[in-house]
């Protein structure tokens, strides 16, 4: 039998709080990228860096930084695996895509977030 994931979710939702499966998988994915690290209450070590590099030059050590970040991030959830990470600037922040596998079950997708440093604001595409 297939492993199902259940959850509840106020955020983007009008009416449907429950959440199952991959869309579950993703927002616990996304909360995780909402926290700046350091602001989880008993535990420091829990969000992500990314908020902090917004605001630096984009050279290849921050690039590598920001995805070992996303890699750490995305491997902290055992429902997945990253398959490629690509980090792309725009005007207004920062563009990340993360291609993943959904275990188990082996689904692939793709989950693009914009990072944007003018509204401190984490939009998924």
């Amino acid at each position: 039998m297939a492993t199902r994931y259940r959850g509840l979710s106020t955020v983007d939702q009008v009416k449907k709080f429950r959440l199952t499966d991959y869309e579950l998988v993703k927002r616990d994915l996304i909360n995780h990228f909402s926290i700046q690290k350091g602001q989880k209450l008993m535990n420091p070590e829990f969000g992500s860096i990314i908020w902090k590099m917004l605001y630096e030059p984009l050279t290849e050590d921050v690039k590598s930084v920001i995805v070992e970040d996303v890699r750490t991030i995305t491997n902290y959830d055992p429902r997945l695996r990253v398959d490629s990470v690509l980090l792309d600037e725009f005007e207004q922040g920062l563009q990340i895509q993360i291609d993943l596998t959904f275990l188990p079950g082996n689904f692939v997708d793709s989950l693009t977030l914009e990072f944007n440093s003018d509204t401190n604001n984490l939009s998924v595409l």
